[in-house]
């Protein structure tokens, strides 16, 4: 009884040696102090990334691009989440070194791990890094006029893996961002209306040229996706049977098909009112009783003029 009497003593005296031991508590402070200036740091540089990252994508979205808000709002969101990731990872790794827990064991095991989804799912992991640059650098939006590939439409979804094409006989596409590899955006810009109208060779040019101008004058006046006046650039082809006069305008983005439309309609209602003529082909057909005919009379003239 007396000895466990004295092993619990002198546990106790060991226990309160170290308890007051002075620079044990000054480790500890410093310790403490470390720990919570890497918090400090962190929630600061959590902080301060987000401003960051917000006011960058106000910049990106001034880009000729439209850059929609709920883009815009998903993009900020993701960037943020793996700025905070990443430092929260980076200080809970720094903690563990502060406190002398060895941390090169989960190091290498995080390694291994990143190595076997790495090799195991490379397209997916392709995807996902070609979908984060499609919406980071604003290729295109959702609604817009685009070909990737063989493939054209509209675009109804991005996705970090995949996007949604809409093709214009309602076959929808569905494109892994990997794969993705050119694109070609129809509404960014503005587009070009070309029109050809011919007129025949018997007609008078400059009569034609001057009723075509008259009808360009007005026409931003009566269709507001005209981007200015359109432009008679004058003759571009010497056809077969017709003189081809070439016509362009600038419209607004994917309206150029409208108005190339309505304006072979208003040129043909001018031409009619103003008599000129469009030339158009024209097939003759000769019956052969007709033929026998014709050949019987050359015959009888033939045999006329032998016997005179």
């Amino acid at each position: 009884m007396d000895e466990q009497l004295d092993e619990i003593e002198q546990k106790t005296n060991i226990l309160a040696e170290k308890l007051l031991n002075q620079e044990m508590w000054i480790d500890f402070g410093f310790i403490l102090v470390k720990i919570l200036t890497i918090l400090v740091l962190s929630s600061l540089i959590i902080r301060v990334g987000r401003v960051f990252i917000r006011n960058m994508l106000k910049f990106k979205s001034k880009a000729p691009l439209r850059f929609s808000e709920r883009r815009e709002v998903t993009l900020a969101k993701l960037l943020q989440n793996i700025l905070t990731y990443g430092v929260y990872f980076i200080a809970f790794v720094t903690i563990l070194s502060t406190l002398t827990i060895d941390i090169t064991g989960l190091l290498a095991g995080a390694g291994i791990l990143g190595l076997a989804v790495g090799f195991g799912a490379q397209n997916l992991v392709k995807d996902i890094i070609s979908g984060f640059f499609i919406i980071f650098e604003d290729q295109f939006s959702v609604g817009d006029q685009v070909r990737i590939g063989q493939f054209e439409g509209v675009v109804q979804e991005i996705g970090l893996r995949t996007t949604k094409i809409l093709n214009w006989r309602g076959e929808l596409y569905i494109l892994p961002n990997g794969s993705i590899t050119e694109v070609t955006n129809f509404s960014i810009h503005n587009s070009i209306a070309v029109v050809d109208v011919g007129i025949s060779y018997e007609g008078d040019i400059n009569k034609a040229e001057a009723v075509i101008q008259k009808l360009l004058d007005g026409m931003p006046d009566r269709y507001e996706d005209l981007v200015g006046k359109p432009q008679l650039l004058g003759v571009q082809q010497l056809g077969p049977s017709e003189i081809i006069l070439r016509i362009t305008a600038e419209t607004l983005p994917l309206r150029h098909w409208y108005i190339e439309r309505q304006l072979r309609k208003e040129l043909k209602l001018e031409f009619e009112a103003h008599n000129i003529d469009i030339p158009y082909q024209r097939i003759v057909m000769y019956s052969k009783g007709n033929d026998l005919e014709m050949e019987n009379s050359i015959m009888k003239n033939l045999q006329k003029k032998q016997g005179e």
